[in-house]
């Protein structure tokens, strides 16, 4: 049984979708959580959805590819529960779905910045606040299986994930001297928001799941246990290691 009462955790990106899932997971074991979103609205119904749960949780609006805010925002958070154990780098955005080369730059930024930037950004600040505290915790990347397979067409989007999953590594050894845990989840094809054009495109949807070994997309709400297990801080050995959860999508 994992017990997270007493501690609390940043989900960037977390009013909808996996990291919702995994902030669910973390409100079912008994932790507090601290939401952000660029979306007042989302971030309001994932407070609502966490609240009905019986969890503590606030919720705070933060582009993650704007250094200033992300410095603010940390703090804010930090004082909303009076400490920090763990962040979940969760926000994203999908790629353009345009072949490299009609690519410009500002679009390959455009990705990089949110899903690479905003996610050392994220953890930097977060790292900075574990180590003070001295008690170790759970940073966590959210990566995706696009980091192993080719992505024809979302280049920029494999290349920043995969570089996620480098970054993980290297943090891993540089911060188990202070006893944190540094990890990432390469979610497989999931039924979110982000993924919709995707699920809803019937070839595609099909060519997935002929490959998929359990034949289906996820479900957000399956992220839950992954959530709960990361950021559980009894897991003192787990460190700089890929969960993959992706119905045997990468193996098949």
């Amino acid at each position: 049984m994992i017990d997270l009462s007493g501690r609390s955790f940043i989900v960037t990106g977390g009013n909808g979708g996996i990291g919702l899932g995994m902030a669910e997971g973390i409100a079912m074991a008994g932790g507090s959580i601290v939401i952000w979103g660029r979306n007042q609205a989302k971030n309001q119904a994932a407070l609502d959805t966490l609240h009905a749960m019986g969890a503590s949780a606030t919720a705070h609006v933060c582009d993650v590819a704007d250094e200033s805010q992300v410095v603010e925002t940390m703090a804010a958070s930090v004082a909303d529960f009076g400490r920090l154990d763990g962040l979940f780098a969760n926000a994203g955005r999908g790629g353009h779905g345009v072949s490299i080369v009609d690519l410009t730059l500002d679009q390959w930024r455009e990705v990089m910045a949110v899903n690479l930037d905003a996610v050392f950004l994220t953890m930097r600040e977060a790292a900075k606040v574990l180590i003070d505290q001295g008690e170790g915790g759970s940073l966590v990347a959210v990566s995706s299986t696009s980091a192993i397979h080719g992505a024809a067409g979302n280049e920029a989007y494999g290349t920043a994930k995969t570089a996620v999953n480098g970054f993980v590594r290297a943090l891993a050894v540089g911060m188990a001297r202070h006893q944190i845990r540094v990890n990432s989840v390469l979610p497989g094809w999931t039924i979110t928001d982000l993924a919709a054009g995707a699920y809803e495109n019937d070839r595609f949807r099909d060519a997935t799941l002929r490959r998929t070994p359990v034949r289906r997309w996820a479900d957000p709400s399956e992220f839950r246990q992954v959530g709960a297990f990361l950021a559980d801080p009894s897991q003192t050995y787990h460190t700089g290691q890929e969960v993959c959860v992706d119905g045997g999508y990468t193996i098949f």
